[in-house]
């Protein structure tokens, strides 16, 4: 608290060191962040739906259900931290519970040709492609930053105003990284065209 009151004193010759430099590059590598909680917020909210419409046609999948929506409330809970690698760890569980949610609709036809699945497919699609800009645009901005108050005489600066290193937003938890491969391109088995309605416990084809 003392030196941030005698920085105050000093502002106009710490300009001079990189100081309104040091306040620009924050600012902007805080609000890459903020698109990144953002858009990590809009894919947390619709995994309920599509958990919702998955389970009208495979309702005996509850191991997998829970392990989405524990994932889910992991990435909930992680972007009120704040804190990128966090959010990055969580994200990554959620792909991984995805990608196992998603390899139990290749074993039914008629989800993966339902409409409200499609659409939601569509929407986390689009949310993960922001994700991925958003995540680039944010380490750009961090590695400008940290790359910045290294640099002397700005080093000096940061050290009297206290500007630490910002994380990145990448994986730190390489059990997080482990994600199911699914091609929905592949052809549905023979003879699993049925037009009938799921039944409440559907048989796998």
């Amino acid at each position: 608290m003392r030196m941030r009151l005698l920085a105050l004193c000093f502002v106009p010759l710490l300009a001079g060191c990189g100081y309104n430099t040091i306040q620009t590059l924050d600012e902007q590598a805080n609000a890459a962040k903020g698109q990144i909680e953002v858009q990590l917020q809009r894919r947390a909210d619709l995994i309920p739906n599509l958990v919702s419409t998955v389970k009208g046609y495979a309702q005996h999948e509850e191991q997998v259900f829970n392990e989405v929506a524990t994932a889910r409330s992991g990435l909930v809970g992680a972007i009120q931290t704040h804190d990128p690698q966090q959010m990055a760890n969580a994200n990554a569980q959620l792909t991984s519970g995805l990608g196992r949610l998603f390899a139990v609709a290749e074993a039914y036809p008629q989800l993966k040709a339902d409409q409200s699945f499609l659409r939601l497919q569509d929407e986390l699609t689009g949310t993960e492609n922001r994700i991925a800009v958003a995540r680039g645009d944010y380490n750009q901005a961090a590695q400008q930053y940290n790359t910045y108050i290294r640099r002397f005489p700005a080093a000096l600066t940061a050290k009297v105003i206290g500007s630490k290193e910002k994380p990145y937003f990448e994986v730190t938890n390489a059990g997080a990284r482990e994600v199911p491969k699914v091609d929905f391109s592949n052809p549905a088995p023979a003879g699993s065209s049925s037009t009938k309605p799921p039944a409440p416990s559907p048989q796998r084809p």
